[in-house]
């Protein structure tokens, strides 16, 4: 695998889509990625940094991706997802070495973009540590524009969303975002 040197490389980089059967069920919501807090994501604080929480939300996409047929024989004949919008909320510290369980699920789909969202937790105890939600959108890489879905892929998308459908909407998804008027402040 050929990469440029410094740039991030994802912990499932070079593993080929392992293939769609359409007749498996499908986990709602996802377990694709799990790890463990390493000593290069924490900062001056001691804890995990923010830039790491959006690093490990990442990981997880990259998993997804690599499930529903998104991959590096994929991206090279033109196709990808780009990340239109990301949302996290940390909820929780983290230290070095702290086991990390990651869900997706998929909550809506069109013919050009994805909505999705994420949950961290502490593995074991399934604490819940950190959430994130993003929107996706499939781009033409050669022409850098959206492009729709080929029908296969949209397919394996719809056969997600029609997975979790029956899933509660955490209720941090589509919160508002603000500093909350509170009745003590001065």
């Amino acid at each position: 695998m050929s990469q440029a040197p410094g740039r991030v490389v994802t912990p499932l980089e070079g593993v080929p889509f392992a293939g769609w059967d359409a007749n498996k069920p499908i986990e709602a919501p996802l377990a694709l990625h799990a790890c463990a807090v390493k000593p290069e994501w924490t900062d001056y604080n001691g804890h995990m940094s923010e830039s790491a929480y959006l690093l490990v939300f990442g990981d997880s996409s990259d998993a997804f991706f690599r499930f529903i047929g998104i991959d590096e024989a994929y991206r090279a004949a033109g196709f990808s997802l780009y990340t239109i919008d990301t949302r996290i909320r940390n909820l929780a510290e983290l230290s070095v070495g702290e086991p990390l369980r990651l869900t997706l699920q998929l909550i809506d789909l069109d013919a050009k973009r994805l909505h999705i969202f994420h949950r961290m937790t502490r593995r074991g105890t399934e604490a819940e540590v950190a959430v994130a939600e993003q929107v996706l959108a499939h781009v033409d890489t050669r022409a850098r524009r959206s492009a729709p879905f080929p029908v296969a892929l949209h397919d394996r998308l719809a056969a997600v969303r029609a997975a979790h459908s029956g899933l509660t909407l955490h209720p941090m998804i589509g919160a508002p975002f603000g500093i909350t008027p509170r009745r003590d402040a001065r």
